[in-house]
């Protein structure tokens, strides 16, 4: 006699693996959802952090509270670059000091802003405002990081939102094109170069 399948258990069967492969897409699909993976270093937030305000000097407040403008805005890194098309991170900084009354200089067109990461390191020094990184110094609120091409963001520069206990909060513009926030600890990244101090 030929072996015969129960056409109710044949269903069963198919239900059973139908419900299996809805529940793994419902959970990667989750996952995706709350999963940081396009974090360029340590940690991607989602939300700006909170700030103390009264611990800062009134710059550094007025520069924060631009920072978290700019970062709800979700304008487009023309808007940083004067209308150009180019990478902006060194322009979001720029751009960022020049709303708060405390402009760059750049050497090369008298301009308040400094498009490239090089001339603006080149600029804190000119100023003596640049730590090398490895040098026993804190970053504050305000302060920049620059980074050499080896880092995970290229070469770039993003601001310090916060440091706690050495863990810094940092914003930066045109990381995956866009203005983001991440957590990083220093000793975990590469390239950094060193810091712009505010």
């Amino acid at each position: 006699m030929p072996n015969e399948q129960n056409p109710t258990r044949s269903k069963l069967v198919g239900l059973v693996g139908f419900c299996v492969i809805l529940a793994l897409l419902i959970a990667g699909g989750l996952w995706w959802v709350n999963h940081d993976g396009d974090a360029l270093a340590g940690d991607k937030l989602n939300s700006f952090p909170t700030v103390n305000h009264s611990e800062l000097s009134s710059a550094q407040s007025e520069l924060v509270t631009s920072l978290k403008q700019e970062w709800e805005s979700g304008d487009p890194g023309t808007k940083y670059a004067e209308g150009v098309e180019e990478s902006w991170c060194a322009d979001f900084v720029s751009w960022n000091m020049n709303q708060i009354g405390a402009p760059f200089f750049n050497p090369n067109s008298s301009s308040w802003r400094i498009p490239g990461v090089y001339t603006l390191q080149e600029y804190y020094e000119s100023v003596e405002r640049f730590v090398p990184y490895g040098q026993d110094y804190q970053p504050k609120v305000g302060d920049t990081i620059l980074y050499s091409g080896a880092s995970p963001y290229g070469q770039h520069v993003n601001i310090v939102l916060a440091n706690d206990s050495g863990t810094l909060t940092t914003i930066g513009g045109n990381e995956n094109n866009s203005v983001m926030i991440h957590r990083i600890d220093p000793a975990e990244v590469t390239g950094i170069v060193g810091f712009g101090t505010f």
